[in-house]
């Protein structure tokens, strides 16, 4: 049967060059970094270059970049520790961050730690930078996480005008860039941002690897606790394969940063014409239409109500098509999108997530296309 990935916000293929080069690599490297003999030592090198390498990338210093199992573990790290070591009594979020900021949020508020205040969004999920004023002037000190693009409406975020907000305040900046790390450029020395995260496997690298740029502004202690490694920064032996894998596909991506870029954005408008000529009765989630003003990768859209709905991925499924979604409200056992919940609460339209590669196609996006109108019929 024909496959069709369209789930590239998920997860995303590993590229090629990379497989080949983890596989030669894992011939060839396995010394452990932190010991002093030739293995170590060349695994040690790998690790450090390839620090280099994403530190380059982002325009700043090697010493911001630690090395995470991913991007949850890098929220995590920056929100407990950041608050933690701070001693900061009020955060605020949106409530359509990711699960990685919200739980520890709520964790800690259920705890006592902290007050948690909700920044208001328009229909758009676009954050009022007047309620953060203002929330932050009737605060003590705060730690604010503000997602730079949401991963299920593709609504982008100003981080430029956040961050230099939060400066004023004395405020701690966090955001999760896991959307946007590697499929557009940030220049650190522009952005007032404390904290921000990555994981590979978002722009074709391996799972289980990422990391967390700390700025060279704040100062925290580690979240995981045991030997010294990443500067004392976070316990646990390096994955080293996983780390130059990482570095690798940063570099493949913005190498071709702007070729790609464009491909994808063809991939996005095309499908949303096809969907406006052959599905009219289709909507789009936020401003997802908006090529130039939304996650470029991203394409959520809004299907007519049907007796289908708690199966509609399914039978995408059983049809080849990879995809995800939800609606806002709660039905059978499905909770419902938080983040749709949270943009338009009362409807009860099933909601699909489209989201794409370098590697699609748009004969791809046709035969979806095509299979969505069957089922619609």
């Amino acid at each position: 049967m024909k496959r069709v990935y369209l789930d590239n916000a998920a997860t995303t293929p590993m590229a090629p060059e990379i497989i080949e080069m983890m596989s030669e690599m894992m011939k060839t490297t396995f010394g452990n970094p932190s010991s002093v003999h030739e293995l170590g030592r060349k695994s040690k090198i790998i690790v450090e270059n390839a620090r280099k390498t994403i530190a380059g990338l982002l325009n700043t210093a090697p010493k911001t970049i630690f090395f995470t199992s991913g991007g949850t573990e890098a929220d995590n790290m920056a929100i407990k520790c950041g608050i933690d070591d701070h001693n900061i009594t009020h955060a605020i979020t949106s409530k359509l961050s990711h699960h990685a900021v919200l739980y520890p949020l709520e964790d800690l508020a259920a705890e006592g730690k902290i007050k948690l205040s909700y920044i208001d969004t328009d229909k758009n999920g676009t954050v009022s930078l007047s309620h953060l004023k203002e929330l932050l002037e009737n605060n003590e000190r705060t730690f604010v996480s503000i997602m730079h693009a949401n991963n299920e409406i593709g609504t982008i975020q100003d981080l430029k005008q956040i961050g230099e907000i939060c400066k004023e305040y004395n405020a701690i900046f966090h955001s999760d860039t896991i959307q946007t790390m590697a499929h557009y450029p940030f220049d650190m020395q522009e952005l007032k941002v404390d904290f921000m995260a990555a994981s590979a496997h978002k722009f074709h690298g391996p799972k289980g690897i990422g990391f967390v740029y700390i700025s060279e502004d704040i100062q925290i202690k580690p979240l995981l606790r045991g030997g010294g490694q990443e500067r004392n920064m976070r316990a646990g032996t390096e994955n080293i394969y996983g780390i130059a894998a990482l570095a690798m596909a940063m570099e493949m991506a913005y190498e071709h940063l702007e070729e790609e870029t464009k491909y994808i954005k063809g991939l996005k408008s095309y499908m949303i014409e096809k969907f406006k000529a052959e599905m009219p009765e289709v909507e789009f989630y936020a401003k997802c239409t908006d090529i130039d003003d939304s996650l470029y990768t991203v394409l959520s859209v809004s299907f007519p109500v049907t007796k289908i709905a708690e199966m509609l991925l399914f039978n995408l499924d059983i049809l080849g098509i990879s995809c995800s979604g939800g609606s806002a409200c709660s039905s059978g056992s499905s909770k419902g999108s938080h983040v749709l919940t949270a943009i338009i609460p009362d409807s009860n339209r099933p909601g699909v997530r489209f989201s794409f590669s370098k590697y699609n196609t748009k004969e791809e996006i046709d035969y979806a296309i095509e299979k969505l109108k069957g089922l619609f019929a």
